[in-house]
């Protein structure tokens, strides 16, 4: 097989869903539809350059109405993995499939975990009990810096979050305590992430910095990452990509402080990457708005990466395919605070594809990993390649 392109950019925008799936009320998500739902809160999205390269075509969305001829092929999703979880998503686009769950802990950690990390970093801990993260903070913050007990809390999510003041408990000290999680959560208590939530002020005041870190489980089988990079290809990981997959098949990983320095690190990496893939994650919809129930800051996040759109597809060469998609839902304007189950839009734009081409609904988000890998010459086990769909012949 030959290969069809030499760089593939992959942007994952970090919970932006379109739309319930079928089995939405199982997971507590019936009408969820992130997209929509935001933009009809605030009156209106304005997304012009999404919506020229097709996002109206793919779903009713008030301000971002369809065009009749898409600059990009355009289609959605739909997550075949048990789950709703931003692990879970990401490995599903580079082709990996979970028959279940990561576990979840909505009651707070059992004595079998709590009690062995406890006894291997030297002190207790405050919280133990699911909780928005903001909130906790300040709830705690003031015992954490007294005692200088870290703060443990989860969600709804299959995550054990450790929260620390900077100058209580050092951003490296932070890192080893979820190292020692990391380490103890296996098997039945096999978590998706470990994340460090180092924060910074005082009471009343506390800020999260953006010295987050994701510790996941590393992917239990080979994905398009691992085949990308086994036939010479680079793999950039910009964002939390590298924490995602645990550092498994990416050659140089580029971590960010927010959205715009997402962009700009994209930017930067398709100005000088000559043969590979770009995955990107911008993780702001998600982690500042969505969670926290903001329709408006969402819209504004939203309306903020349309507006360097033009920068990215600019920079994309005549032998580059970029991807737009999402990995879940997280809809602001639920009475729920984690994510949702929702399908996830997908653009493919490039001078090599089919403008206007619709590719439907996908059965699954690895139909991306088969994609990629054909785009690549290459023949991913999982997914269905929609490449000879968008291809101009």
């Amino acid at each position: 097989m030959q290969a069809i392109i030499n760089r593939l950019t992959l942007i994952v925008l970090d919970s932006v869903g379109i739309g319930e799936l079928p089995d939405a009320e199982k997971y507590g998500d019936k009408g969820s539809n992130t997209l929509a739902n935001t933009a009809r809160a605030v009156g209106g999205l304005n997304l012009p350059n999404l919506g020229r390269l097709g996002l109206g075509n793919i779903l009713a969305i008030e301000g971002v109405p369809p065009v009749k001829q898409p600059l990009a092929a355009y289609g959605r999703m739909a997550e075949a993995s048990a789950g709703k979880d931003t692990t879970t998503g990401h490995w599903e686009i580079a082709g990996l499939l979970l028959e279940r769950p990561f576990p979840v802990y909505p009651h707070g950690f059992p004595p079998e975990i709590i009690e062995p990390f406890e006894k291997r970093i030297g002190r207790p801990v405050l919280g133990n009990r699911a909780a928005s993260g903001t909130a906790i903070i300040e709830e705690l913050g003031e015992e954490h810096i007294k005692t200088g007990y870290p703060i443990v809390y989860t969600s709804a999510d299959s995550v054990f979050q450790i929260a620390a003041h900077e100058e209580v408990i050092p951003v490296n000290e932070l890192y080893g305590m979820c190292r020692v999680a990391r380490e103890l959560l296996t098997g039945p208590h096999a978590v998706g992430r470990v994340i460090a939530r180092p924060f910074v002020g005082k009471p009343g005041a506390f800020k999260r910095t953006d010295r987050r870190r994701d510790f996941s489980l590393p992917p239990p089988a080979p994905t398009v990452l691992d085949l990308l990079t086994q036939n010479g290809f680079s793999v950039l990981a910009v964002g939390k990509i590298e924490d995602i997959f645990a550092g498994r098949g990416i050659t140089e990983a580029i971590h960010t402080k927010d959205n715009m320095d997402g962009v700009d690190r994209t930017i930067a990496c398709m100005r000088r990457l000559e043969r590979g893939l770009i995955f990107t994650n911008l993780v702001d919809f998600d982690m500042l708005y969505g969670h926290r129930n903001n329709p408006r800051g969402y819209a504004a996040a939203l309306e903020a990466f349309d507006r360097r759109l033009p920068e990215i597809l600019s920079a994309v060469r005549p032998d580059e395919v970029l991807i737009i998609t999402a990995d879940h839902g997280c809809d602001p304007t639920t009475s729920s605070t984690d994510h949702s189950r929702e399908y996830v839009p997908l653009l493919v734009y490039g001078p090599l594809v089919e403008p206007g081409v619709n590719l439907g609904t996908r059965s699954t988000f690895s139909d991306v990993a088969a994609s990629v890998a054909e785009f690549f010459g290459l023949s991913y086990p999982r997914g269905t390649s929609f490449v000879r769909e968008v291809v101009i012949r």
